[in-house]
């Protein structure tokens, strides 16, 4: 599991962060649906149309199989992602490892960073998929549903530290305009405390969220509505 490098505080004024080892990531787990939306069950049309394209599953690989159960177990739910992708195995199961690796894998940037980077990008590409799951996300982790709100709607008027600040500026102008990044923006980040390292790790999660918004959109792709009262 990945150390979690900074945790954010409740919002109160200004948002603070502070160095946390791996066990604060694991108080951060998210909880399952039926704890945190007793509406869990209701049903809902995101819950049924996943996508706009019709793309029946296939019969899942073992492995696959395995991680829908675990989903079930650990969230209360399959996220519709998985199922928008089960219609080949041969797409879904590098979907999974690649998303598993960059956002739970080791990393010098904390679960809540990775997730924060999720939604600067998705709010940037107007994703709502990704905007209403990841938004989720960093209501949990942050344990500050204030600063979800302010990371999806305008990460700008978020109190944030100069990490944060640096690495979310990076993301969008990444998402933005690719070709104007230079030097001077990698060196903003080393001065912001990031690691080489760390920047492979911020470029690599904003590349696959860039990635993930426009299949998302393309496909016109539905969040499960368990999502929407997560963390509230």
């Amino acid at each position: 599991m990945a150390k979690s490098g900074k945790k954010m505080s409740k919002h109160k004024g200004k948002a603070s962060a502070r160095p946390k080892g791996s066990k604060a990531v694991a108080k951060s787990k998210i909880k399952p649906a039926a704890q945190a939306n007793p509406a869990a069950n209701v049903a809902n049309a995101d819950d049924t149309v996943v996508i706009a394209l019709s793309l029946p599953p296939v019969k899942p690989s073992d492995s696959m199989s395995a991680y829908f159960k675990k989903c079930q177990e650990k969230l209360g739910f399959i996220p519709n992602v998985l199922k928008a992708y089960a219609f080949d195995m041969a797409k879904l199961e590098p979907f999974v490892a690649m998303y598993n690796d960059l956002m739970l894998g080791p990393s010098g940037l904390s679960k809540l960073e990775r997730e924060m980077i999720a939604v600067a990008v998705s709010s940037h590409n107007r994703c709502y998929y990704c905007l209403v799951s990841h938004g989720a996300a960093v209501r949990q982790y942050a344990g500050d549903p204030v600063l979800g709100e302010l990371i999806a709607m305008n990460y700008r008027a978020a109190r944030l530290d100069k990490r944060q600040r640096a690495m979310l500026d990076f993301v969008v102008k990444l998402s933005a305009q690719p070709w104007q990044v230079e030097e001077n923006d990698r060196e903003r980040l080393r001065r912001a405390g990031f690691s080489d390292r760390d920047i492979w790790d911020i470029g690599a999660v904003a590349g696959f969220f860039n990635m993930s918004n426009r299949v998302a959109s393309a496909t016109d792709m539905r969040p499960n509505s368990v999502y929407h009262l997560m963390a509230r």
